[in-house]
């Protein structure tokens, strides 16, 4: 975000940052020591929210990666709970099936991206999501 940082200046980052770790607006206003009506109108402006969005985005793409790495273990509790008659399966059974799902959609997530990404280089199209990155 440095880049988004020297456009947008200082206090908008940290508003930035603040709005990705709030658990509301209100909350990201205290902790960026921004009026909360201030804040408001940055989130209108088109630079503010482009800026935004593409760290909601990056913020996002960790949290898929970490599940992705979270897959090999997910693998083994499964493994485990099929060998070990003696373990309540179900809770954690559940658990590991949603971190594949997660692992999963996020693979096919990628894999459409790369998809329409070609496409567009191949039409000479260029989405207007990648010229604001």
């Amino acid at each position: 975000m440095a880049n988004s940082g020297e456009k947008l200046g200082g206090r908008k980052e940290a508003a930035i940052v603040a709005l990705l770790t709030a658990r509301s607006v209100e909350e990201a206003a205290r902790a960026a020591n921004v009026p909360l009506r201030t804040l408001y109108r940055w989130t209108r402006e088109p630079e503010f929210d482009t800026a935004y969005r593409k760290a909601k985005r990056t913020a996002f793409g960790q949290s898929l990666a970490r599940l992705q790495q979270a897959a090999g273990a997910a693998a083994g509790i499964m493994l485990k709970i099929m060998i070990d008659n003696t373990v309540p399966a179900a809770i954690r059974l559940k658990a590991a099936d949603a971190v594949f799902g997660h692992a999963r959609d996020a693979i096919e997530t990628e894999e459409i991206e790369a998809r329409l990404a070609a496409l567009e280089r191949a039409s000479g199209f260029s989405r207007q999501r990648d010229e604001n990155d």
